[in-house]
This record gives C-alpha cells, structure tokens and sequence, in this order.
C-alpha cells in the first residue's frame, strides 16, 4: 500500500480533526455500495480503511512515523536484539507493542456508522477484512486464506427501500371499466394504476418497487388503499348492485318500457302489469367483477310514485275499489 498520508490526501502534519474529515469523505465516496459496479472503487475503500488504520490511531501514527511499523501496519525487523526475532523485547508482541490489537480502534467503525446508519455494522466488520493484513496477504486479503474480499460490501445486509401508502378512490364504473386511474405517491411519483378485479372497498393492493429508494437494496412496494365511492343510485350488495326504479302508478297498473341507467351506460327494462312497489328485476351480468373476471346481476326495484296533489279522479277509483275490490296486501302478523 502507499503512504497513508498520501492516500488519505493529507499532510504528515495534518490534525486529527483533518484526517477524520478527509477518511469521512472518500469512505463515503468509495463505499462498495456505492459503487457496486466498480471494482476499482472498492480496492480503493480498502486502501482508504487500512490508511486510516494507521494515521487515525494515535499509537500507530506515532509508530509509522517513527519507522517501527510500516504502510500494513506490521512492526518492520530490526535485528535479533534481546533474542525477539520481531523487535519488540523479551516476550514481545509480534504484532506490536504490550498485546496491542494488530487491527487498530474502533474509530473508523463510529465515522462509518455515523455516515452510512444501520449499515455501519457491517462496514465496521468489513473494514477490518479490507484493511491491511498482519499475516502478510496486503491489503484486502483475508488471513485466513479466503481470498480478496470487498470488505462491507460483502458483509453489509441490503436493506430494503420504506414502503409507500397511499389512497386511491374509485367509482363503481371505475371497477368495472378496468380502465387506469392515476395515483399520487408519497415519494413524489405518479403512477397509473389498473382497478383490479374483484376489488374490495378497503382493500390494499401492493405494488412490488414502486415505494421508497433504498440506497442499498431494492426500493419499497407502492401500498395502495381502494376506497370505492358511494354511488347516488346504485347500492352494493356483494357483486350485485341494487337500483331503485320510480314508476307511476299506471305504469305499474298497465306495465310498460323504461330506460335504465347501468354501470355501463343505458339498458331497457320491461315492466310487467301489475307489478308492485318492492318487486324487483334481475339483469343478468350488469353488476361488479369477481377476481375471476365473471359479473354479478343488477337488480332493479321498482318504486311506486304517486302524483303529487290530489286529483279527483284517481280519489274517486280509489274509494270504488276500496267497496268493491277490497284486498289484503299484509300478512296476518299485521293484523
């Protein structure tokens, strides 16, 4: 490796405050995560973590400055003094001064926890592999034999993007077009969305990476809530739909052809003579989508309306029926 100082870009006289703001910078700017498509990126992190191992611990500064250790941060020989083929004294650490740990503080951990967030664990981990190795296998190579590893890259867990909710209202012709509706996300995107089938009032459709980025993982699913609107005419009872249908009395008295509106438009029904207030219609087919695509019915209930005021000529039938065509049209439990 070269000269810590160099690839940390600073001075031999540089502070402490100056080495840590100059390690913030490039850990961040070579991070493997951030350049997952670069290997030289993350040759480069590895080279900055171990610089860092030096020049960012006291001792060690102190040390490689002296000359008793060099860029990977082993003691360099001096000789066979005092009988320690190493250098370091009579029952010396190989691997540095009084049982020193040969992989530094943990210093560089806090600054990458500090920049990157949950991630910093695995940097912290990972730095240490991408280090200099004390065994003699240089800069990014695992002492253990394991090869060139990428350091945090291989030991940070992706972290999935936030999930994004949102709320789309819809029409009941809106659930049965299956045409496209707009939905605005928290994230600031705009999507247009299919009404699916068989779609429930309350129910959450989750569309997969349409939520928040993630800067490590995948982004977040898009949470969108339907809320189907109340509808002036039509009720909703499972997949059917009821529609109340006003008729005079003559057209329940004599029957007759009224135009219906649907959830598609305007249909015919025929109303039978004599049909009664409450009785209903069934229109195969016209009513909301199962998931399977098949439709429910339209029921249609008609609604007697009486002409409003009094007209003489109906009171007058109407009292002739009441002495001649007397009928029941309740039950016993009414009386």
């Amino acid at each position: 490796m070269r000269d810590p100082y160099s690839v940390l870009g600073v001075s031999k006289s540089a502070d402490e405050r100056e080495i840590k703001s100059a390690f913030r910078k490039l850990a961040k700017k070579y991070h493997p995560d951030q350049n997952k498509d670069d290997p030289k990126a993350q040759e480069k992190f590895s080279e900055v973590n171990q610089a860092y191992e030096i020049v960012g611990d006291k001792e060690k500064r102190g040390k490689y400055d002296r000359g008793e250790i060099d860029e990977q941060g082993k003691e360099k020989f001096h000789g066979f003094a005092g009988g320690n083929p190493f250098g370091g004294g009579g029952g010396g650490n190989p691997f540095g001064s009084g049982g020193g740990n040969p992989f530094g503080g943990g210093t560089a951990d806090d600054i990458l926890n500090e920049i990157f967030g949950n991630m910093g664990g695995g940097m912290g981990g990972g730095r240490r592999r991408a280090g200099g190795n004390p065994f003699g296998g240089g800069a990014g190579h695992d002492p253990f034999g394991g090869g060139h590893g990428h350091g945090a890259h291989q030991r940070s867990q992706p972290q999935k993007g936030q999930d994004a909710e949102a709320k789309l209202s819809v029409s009941l012709e809106d659930v049965v077009s299956g045409e496209k509706r707009r939905v605005h996300l928290p994230t600031g995107k705009t999507l247009d969305m299919t009404v699916p089938r068989g779609v429930k009032d309350g129910q959450t459709i989750r569309m997969k990476g349409q939520g928040f980025e993630s800067r490590t993982g995948p982004a977040g699913d898009a949470l969108v809530t339907i809320q189907i609107l109340p509808h002036k005419l039509f009720e909703v009872e499972e997949n059917n739909v009821r529609l109340e249908l006003p008729v005079t009395l003559y057209e329940a008295v004599l029957g007759a052809k009224i135009r219906i509106p649907t959830l598609e438009g305007k249909a015919e029904v025929k109303i039978p003579a004599g049909m009664s207030s409450g009785k209903s219609l069934r229109l195969k087919g016209k009513g909301l989508p199962d998931r399977d695509g098949k439709r429910g019915d339209l029921l249609v209930t008609a609604k007697i309306i009486l002409p409003e005021g009094s007209d003489p000529g109906l009171r007058a039938l109407m009292e002739d029926w009441q002495d001649t065509r007397t009928y029941r049209p309740r039950g016993p439990e009414f009386g």
